[in-house]
């Protein structure tokens, strides 16, 4: 794909990503005080600049050379969305597992997945509009491929790999948790501040 393309690309999620920043910030001036419409909108918003923008990164696949340049371009927007998405879950697993620890009702546990699911349908639609203008070369004939499967196999050994892994995680998780703290190591006092220079523990 030519540079232009790319750069093309580039401006087309920068634009996702500063709209979505505005979007959050009217947000949280106009809705603060109705907590349910504030968490929805939030969390829509949010997980449509994610959505939207893996869309489009798929489409840059190709670019040469493979898979440098895609790679690094998701490393890069995935720090991005974690610098500019502060706050949101952007994922149901991120919903459910708070509400299965009780830090979370499951009523806003439940409002901020259907926003997700909306969030997805909609991010979804418009890279649908935005490949129809076939403004770059990856855009071209990129309605009729459909949904890839960047995995290279099949739904089910997909799912038993996530579920397996996540399994493996949620125990390190809890193992980690209660690991006890006589082990030879005392905390510091926790201070305001943090100074580079004050070590996490001591011994």
């Amino acid at each position: 794909m030519a540079i232009g393309g790319l750069g093309t690309s580039l401006l087309l999620m920068a634009g996702i990503v500063v709209a979505v920043g505005l979007c959050r910030r009217l947000t949280r001036r106009e809705l603060r005080s109705h907590q349910c419409l504030y968490t929805f909108f939030l969390e829509m918003f949010s997980t449509f600049q994610i959505c939207a923008c893996t869309n489009e990164l798929c489409m840059l696949g190709t670019v040469d050379p493979e898979p440098h340049t895609a790679l690094t371009l998701t490393y890069g927007f995935s720090v991005l969305h974690g610098l500019t998405l502060t706050g949101s879950t952007c994922n149901p697993c991120g919903a459910l597992q708070p509400m299965w620890g009780g830090g979370m009702s499951v009523r806003m546990g439940g409002l901020k997945i259907a926003a997700q699911f909306v969030a997805a349908v909609l991010a979804r639609m418009f890279m649908r509009f935005i490949w129809s203008l076939e403004m770059t070369e990856p855009h071209f004939g990129a309605l009729s491929q459909g949904c890839g499967n960047p995995m290279q196999t099949t739904e089910v050994q997909a799912f038993c790999i996530e579920l397996l892994f996540s399994v493996v995680f949620q125990l390190t998780v809890l193992r980690v948790e209660s690991v006890n703290p006589k082990c030879g190591l005392r905390p510091s006092k926790v201070v305001e501040g943090v100074n580079p220079k004050i070590p996490i523990a001591e011994l």
